[in-house]
């Protein structure tokens, strides 16, 4: 693993080579960085919450390609598309309580949206 926590080595897992897996790490970690900031009342709520929901993407999308059927797949990834939705709520409620700036809300949205249709293009393709 390089300094910034990407992979190096060889990949030995399926999903370690798909690109969403490879996306929902990175926003998860990005995710992860932004609660830093939230208040301390937030720990057990709101900085917990978008933080697991964020993870649960990239869990997922690997849960789901480890010895799946397609159908099985199918339903993992459509699990990791509504953590994403949760991970954007999060994101509504942190704006509107003033714990991130409109400009952070707008990149991490649009982040979303740009990975959202990554994964219904690839749940699509799955037959």
């Amino acid at each position: 693993m390089t300094e910034d926590g990407r992979f190096t080595q060889l990949q030995r897992f399926k999903f370690e080579k798909l690109i969403i897996w490879q996306k929902a790490m990175d926003f998860g970690e990005i995710i992860d960085k932004l609660t830093i900031n939230f208040p301390a009342k937030e720990k057990f709520n709101l900085s917990s919450q978008i933080c697991r929901a964020s993870d649960s993407i990239a869990l997922n999308i690997s849960e789901g390609s480890i010895g799946q059927s397609n159908p099985e797949q199918k339903k993992f990834i459509g699990y990791s598309i509504r953590s994403l939705a949760e991970v954007v709520t999060c994101l509504f409620k942190a704006k509107r309580r003033n714990y991130i700036s409109e400009n952070e809300f707008t990149k991490l949205y649009d982040e979303a949206y740009h990975l959202m249709n990554m994964m219904s293009a690839f749940r699509k393709n799955i037959k």
